[in-house]
């Protein structure tokens, strides 16, 4: 019987670079390394590094592929039933734009194209597709396929739609599922047509590389919402079936609340010398808002931390629920309302230019010597509270990805860039002013809950 493999795992020391770190480990000998290596063994989950050592298993699942799966209500054991990752298109700078206009022409002009191509190659093989098609529009394996099969697209004004495409900055997305490569569940999260308005908990999903993030949105979202490399699942309050609108915050979920949460208020209640315990029935809309609240605490976030990486949420049952339900709805409305949230009174201050014909060249950046924004040549925005630059989405501060959306970026796209790019930072530099001062107070509203947050013990 073969002996059981040993595994040792060994950590380079840091070093400035990727190179220097290689050469380190090149003239370090192996019984060197051996000898300095820890002898590690799998957890239960497989895991062979950054094990943890905590309750996260004990907790409530926020959802699972099996409760979304499942057609029996007694089997589904977490607490929403549908979940859903964002829109994938493959073809951004086709399909999305600021402008509803513009994005009519492009998608216009790549189904005219399509469709020439589809007259033009009538009975081609899969196999010659690749060295035959114009490729002046952006070609996927499902659209080649479609150009095979003879299908011919027809342009639909209707499935344009307004969404949210990063925190706090919206385009128009036209949503057909010829020109969209993945749109998984958003249909039923925001109806055949995606024109439906909703209350979603947006989260990164797992295996993240940036910070563990979670926002709301009423809108449908991209896949990359809150950071370039990392996947996020949106968390609907309702799901549509046949038509139907449901709560999707299961039965079972509600029953385990309203459970263990009776037994702590006849406690509560005892303590303070009350008869009976408190009066004040849990509803459905309020474990949305209670999910809310746990997902933005800084300890929760920490504790959990490689958990959340590896796996979907869990949420631990706080003694005070109505709090972080409070807490909860509280950032909910912040984050869903932001258009209409009071304006900051940042201080805006103009320069002269040399030239006052001409148009002021866009920079969209934070200055952090001075905390100031240089919107242009001409403008600076100052009067910034540091507390609003340390609300974080991803790795990025909510003002900072409003900055990154509006810059002025050559497209990679040549057809796009030839022909509608029609960009301009100037066109939309007062909406960005007033947008900017109502998100910073918001960041400063969200980063003074979460120092609530960080006062109470949120022990369960």
């Amino acid at each position: 019987m073969p002996k059981k493999a040993k595994i040792y795992y060994f950590r380079a020391p840091n070093m400035p670079n990727k190179t220097a770190k290689l050469e380190q480990i090149r003239q370090t000998s192996m019984p060197e390394i051996i000898q300095n290596a820890e002898l590690i063994r799998p957890d239960k989950n497989g895991n062979w590094i950054n094990q943890t050592d905590n309750d996260f298993e004990d907790l409530i699942p926020l959802c699972s592929k099996k409760t979304k799966l499942s057609k029996e209500p007694k089997d589904e054991k977490a607490i929403f039933k549908l979940f859903s990752l964002g829109v994938v298109t493959a073809r951004d700078a086709w399909v999305y734009d600021f402008k509803k206009q513009n994005l009519q022409k492009k998608v216009t002009h790549f189904i005219e194209k399509y469709n020439n191509e589809v007259e033009r190659l009538k009975g081609i093989s899969k196999k010659d597709v690749n060295d035959k098609i114009d490729y002046s529009i952006k070609w996927t394996r499902a659209v080649k396929n479609d150009l095979v099969k003879g299908k011919k697209y027809i342009f639909e004004k209707d499935n344009i739609v307004k969404m949210g495409y990063r925190p706090f900055v919206k385009k128009y997305l036209y949503f057909a599922r010829d020109l969209n490569e993945m749109q998984y569940k958003q249909r039923d999260i925001f109806g055949e047509k995606a024109s439906l308005s909703n209350q979603t908990i947006i989260l990164s999903d797992t295996a993240f590389r940036s910070t563990f993030t979670a926002i709301s949105a009423k809108v449908i979202t991209e896949l990359h919402f809150a950071a370039s490399t990392d996947g996020f699942n949106c968390l609907p309050f309702y799901r549509y079936e046949e038509g139907k609108r449901l709560e999707n915050i299961t039965d079972w979920a509600l029953g385990e609340f309203r459970e263990t949460y009776k037994v702590f208020e006849n406690l509560i209640g005892l303590e303070e010398g009350l008869e009976e315990g408190l009066e004040r029935e849990i509803e459905k809309i309020d474990i949305f808002h209670y999910v809310y609240g746990v997902l933005h605490n800084p300890e929760y976030r920490q504790k959990y931390e490689q958990n959340l990486k590896r796996d979907f949420p869990r949420i631990p049952f706080y003694k005070d629920f109505w709090q972080w339900a409070d807490w909860g709805k509280e950032l909910m409305h912040l984050h869903l309302n932001y258009e209409t949230a009071k304006k900051y009174p940042l201080k805006k201050t103009d320069k002269p230019l040399k030239n006052p014909e001409a148009t002021p060249k866009a920079k969209l950046r934070r200055d952090k010597k001075t905390d100031e924004i240089l919107l242009d040549e001409l403008t600076t925005l100052s009067n910034i509270p540091t507390e609003a630059w340390d609300y974080k989405l991803g790795n990025r501060s909510a003002l900072e990805w409003i900055l990154d959306q509006y810059k002025e970026k050559k497209p990679r796209d040549k057809t796009i860039a030839e022909k509608f790019n029609t960009y301009r930072f100037a066109d939309y530099k007062e909406s960005v002013i007033d947008l900017l001062r109502r998100v910073c107070t918001v960041s400063i509203e969200t980063m003074r809950i979460i120092g609530e947050m960080e006062k109470v013990d949120s022990k369960v």
